[in-house]
């Protein structure tokens, strides 16, 4: 990995924003980068944004026009163009491509700039958290233009996340200025996911015996809920039982407050029996101990 930047001598002073910059940015080596991006706790999937993807740009000045072409694919290196000469386009390894092409009426247009934005071979891909908006910086390095320059190339992309976006919506060709490109990017794929959150699964599959709903609305309930429907019958018996019973007692007998409940005497000695039945089975479940030291009568 190539490193353009150095520690300054004033390291005490500037500690500490070292720190909280190499806490919020990632860089990996390029062979590294395979379009799956973790970092701040967040992953992202960015499979989906692969591709060739072409924007252009025209800025007018009379009597021409400059028209910037950028090409680029986040996850491959781009493939040459056909019928094109070698010298009007990118070099092979080339990730992100800028031309620039004058057009003038009457004209034949002319290609006055193929500039490499970033390269395979120093593509040092850093990408962050955005702070202000949930989704993801990401940004590709590329060789200086012209080579005999220090002007490095580089481009960021500005992934916004949009839940409600057209999966397939085209990303913007913000600018062109010191040699960096700024493509900003509204897409679904931008939503950084947690990263101990698992992988999605299906619901587990019916029996083969199960008809499907023909209309492809849901399906039937499992035979599993019959359990339920009886409880709930025996649950409106037993409240029957009581609200008929009280009736009964109210309207032949006259009957008031805990006379209303229907065969009284027996519900008082339930708790009586059931004491009994517990004792009878602790007492046949309890081992039996002979006081006889284990001595049999003769």
């Amino acid at each position: 990995m190539i490193l353009r930047h150095f520690i300054p001598q004033s390291l005490p002073s500037n500690l500490l924003s070292l720190l909280l910059l190499l806490s919020s940015t990632v860089l990996v080596m390029a062979e590294d980068f395979d379009c799956h991006v973790t970092t701040g706790g967040l992953k992202w999937d960015l499979t989906s944004l692969g591709g060739l993807h072409t924007l252009t740009r025209t800025r007018n000045s009379p009597p021409t026009s400059m028209v910037d072409e950028l090409k680029f694919n986040l996850c491959e290196d781009l493939q040459p163009m056909k019928d094109v000469s070698d010298d009007e386009q990118c070099p092979s390894g080339t990730r992100v491509c800028l031309r620039k092409t004058n057009k003038k009426s009457g004209y034949d247009d002319r290609i006055i700039a193929v500039i490499p934005v970033a390269s395979m071979s120093v593509l040092e891909p850093v990408y962050s958290q955005l702070d202000s908006l949930k989704g993801l910086s990401l940004t590709f390095h590329g060789s200086p233009y012209p080579t005999s320059s220090e002007d490095y190339q580089s481009i960021n992309f500005s992934l916004f996340c949009a839940d409600d976006a057209d999966p397939k919506a085209d990303p913007i060709f913000v600018s062109y200025k010191n040699g960096t490109v700024r493509v900003d990017w509204s897409t679904p794929s931008a939503c950084g996911l947690p990263v101990d959150q698992p992988p999605s699964q299906s619901p587990p599959q019916e029996d083969d015996d199960t008809p499907a709903d023909e209309g492809g609305g849901e399906k039937p309930a499992k035979r599993g809920s019959g359990l339920g429907f009886f409880f709930l019958v025996l649950l409106l018996a037993v409240a029957a039982y009581f609200v008929l019973g009280a009736y009964y007692n109210y309207s032949t007998y006259g009957a008031r407050g805990v006379d209303l409940v229907p065969h009284r005497d027996f519900w008082r000695e339930v708790p009586y029996m059931l004491q009994d039945v517990v004792s009878h089975l602790c007492s046949t479940v309890r081992p039996q101990r002979s006081s006889r030291g284990g001595y049999i009568a003769v």
